[in-house]
C-alpha cells in the first residue's frame, strides 16, 4: 500500500564492505528500485549519509570527540567530491527510468546546499539528463530556522525528526539515561516543524517527515494538523498509518497541533 519511497538509505550500499561501490554497481541498484516503482511513484534517494554513528573503513575520518557535531552527511560528501560525483552520476542515470528525487543530508547552511546543488547541476548538464527534484533533510535547527530562505531554492523538505530532536534538545538519543527524554513531540521540535512547513507552503514546496514520529500514532494527528504533506514510515506500519489518517478530521488535527 505504499505510495512512494520517501527515504532510500543509500548508505546501505556503502556499509560492511572494503571499498566503495562502483558507479555501475550503484546505478544498477538504483535503476532496479526505480523500475519496480514505475514512473508514477516517487523514489527519494538520500545522498550518502555517513559519519557520526556510521563510519566507513575505507573513508577514514579523524577521531572526533563529538562525532555528531563533526564530519557528517553533506560535510563528508563535499570533502570527498569524487565519491559524491560518482553517486550523483549513478542516481542521474537511474532517474531516466522513473520518478526520482534526491535529498542532501545534514544541511546546516545555505552555502552547503548551494555547493551540493552546483555539483549536481554540473554532473547533470555534463550527462545531458533531465532535471530531477533536489531537496534537503531538515535535521538541524539552523535549517528549520532558515526554512524561509531554503524554500526559495529547494524543491522539497524532508524532516528527519530523530536528529532534529536530539540537536534541538541537546540530548543524545543513544544516551543510556537521557534517551527516554528525547521526545519528538516536544513543543520546541513541533515549532520547528511548523516553521518549516509554513515556509514550504509559502513557496509551493512539499514537506515530508521521515523520522520515527511519522509512524507514531500519537504524532500522526499532530503532523497532519501542522500541514505535513507526506509521512515516510517503515514498511510494517504503512497500512496502520494510512488507516489512521483516513479516520482523522483535518480541523480537529489543526486544533490539536496548535495546542501542542
Amino acid at each position: 500500500g505504499g505510495e512512494a519511497i520517501g527515504l532510500l538509505r543509500s548508505e546501505f550500499l556503502f556499509l560492511h564492505r572494503a571499498t566503495a561501490p562502483s558507479e555501475r554497481e550503484q546505478e544498477t541498484v538504483y535503476a532496479d528500485i526505480v523500475r519496480v516503482l514505475g514512473r508514477d511513484r516517487r523514489v527519494v534517494i538520500r545522498a550518502l549519509d555517513v559519519g557520526g554513528d556510521k563510519p566507513l573503513p575505507y573513508l577514514p575520518i579523524p577521531r572526533e570527540d563529538n562525532p555528531f557535531l563533526g564530519e557528517r552527511g553533506i560535510r563528508v560528501l563535499l570533502d570527498h567530491p569524487d565519491l559524491f560525483r560518482t553517486q550523483l552520476r549513478a542516481i542521474l542515470r537511474a532517474s531516466r527510468g522513473g520518478f526520482v528525487s534526491i535529498m542532501f543530508p545534514m544541511i546546516a547552511t545555505m552555502g552547503e546546499w548551494r555547493a551540493a546543488r552546483a555539483i549536481l547541476e554540473e554532473e547533470r548538464e555534463r550527462m545531458g539528463t533531465p532535471r530531477i527534484e533536489a531537496g534537503i533533510m531538515v535535521e538541524v535547527a539552523s535549517a528549520a530556522v532558515l526554512a524561509d530562505q531554503f524554500a526559495k531554492e529547494v524543491d522539497f523538505f524532508s524532516i528527519g525528526t530523530n536528529d532534529l530532536t536530539q540537536y534541538t534538545l541537546a540530548m543524545d538519543r543513544g544516551h543510556p539515561r537521557l534517551a527516554p527524554q528525547v521526545d519528538g513531540l516536544s513543543p520546541a521540535v513541533l515549532r520547528l516543524i511548523d516553521q518549516t512547513v509554513r515556509a514550504a507552503k509559502a513557496y509551493g514546496r512539499w514537506t515530508g517527515v521521515c523520522g520515527g514520529i511519522a509512524g507514531d500514532p500519537q504524532a500522526v494527528p499532530l503532523l497532519v494538523g501542522l500541514g505535513v504533506d507526506e509521512l515516510s514510515v517503515s514498511v510494517p506500519v504503512i497500512r496502520a498509518v494510512k488507516a489512521q489518517v483516513r479516520r482523522l478530521r483535518l480541523a480537529e488535527c489543526r486544533t490539536l497541533a496548535a495546542a501542542a
